[in-house]
């Protein structure tokens, strides 16, 4: 899944960069707000994380414009106001989530997996695709009683193609998921990932449909 990170605190960004990167996500830091307005007009996310201190202005106003635009992305507010009264203002403005800073990181990735749960449609922890179980909250998958181990770029591509299970992901929304825009993409590395997530749940749970994506079958054919 792909991220933005608007942070001014180059300290705190490349921490949290690393981080998230690390748990698999693909993200895209930036300091300033106009950064960030032209992050979101090239590139589609599945969640932001938000600062409110910001060197152009205030987060709080950014995302009442985000909204007003129709733009529904999550967004997860990382601020040190800690008053009742301006978390309030941020869940109306439009927040899906409000971390008071300094913050646990693992709080954090807690709040980002139930936010993008929610955006989803589903409350639970598990993505189940017949015998394929996803575990969101531990990043775990198994196949029946058996446990796969995955890669965190690994358990993007598949993390992505089971939130839609059956239905076709195309090339481009894969390879969003996989990297941020700062990174240089190989012609054959979604390929890459793709063989090998088939060789560890199954060759036949994943359909190439040529010219268009991938897609995730519920069941596999005796």
């Amino acid at each position: 899944m792909k991220l933005l990170l608007i942070e001014d605190e180059s300290a705190l960004s490349e921490a949290l960069t690393a981080m998230l990167r690390a748990e698999g996500f693909a993200v895209d830091p930036v300091a300033s707000l106009d950064s960030a307005d032209t992050a979101i007009r090239i590139s589609t996310y599945d969640a932001v994380l938000l600062d409110l201190y910001l060197p152009d202005g205030d987060g709080m106003d950014w995302l009442g414009k985000l909204r007003a635009r129709g733009n529904t992305t999550p967004v997860i507010i990382m601020t040190a106001r800690d008053q009742v009264s301006d978390r309030i203002a941020g869940l109306q403005r439009g927040a899906d989530d409000y971390v008071v800073k300094p913050f646990d990181v693992q709080e954090l990735l807690a709040r980002l997996g139930a936010v993008l749960r929610r955006a989803q449609g589903s409350a639970s922890t598990w993505l189940n695709v017949g015998s394929l179980a996803l575990d969101l909250q531990g990043r775990r998958a198994r196949v029946g009683d058996m446990d796969i181990d995955l890669t965190a770029k690994e358990w993007a591509v598949l993390e992505k193609l089971a939130s839609r299970p059956g239905r076709i992901v195309t090339k481009d929304t894969l390879d969003q998921t996989l990297y941020s825009f700062a990174d240089e993409v190989g012609s054959n590395t979604l390929e890459v990932y793709i063989s090998r997530i088939r060789k560890k749940i199954g060759r036949q749970r994943v359909e190439t449909i040529r010219g268009l994506g991938y897609r995730l079958v519920h069941e596999v054919e005796s």
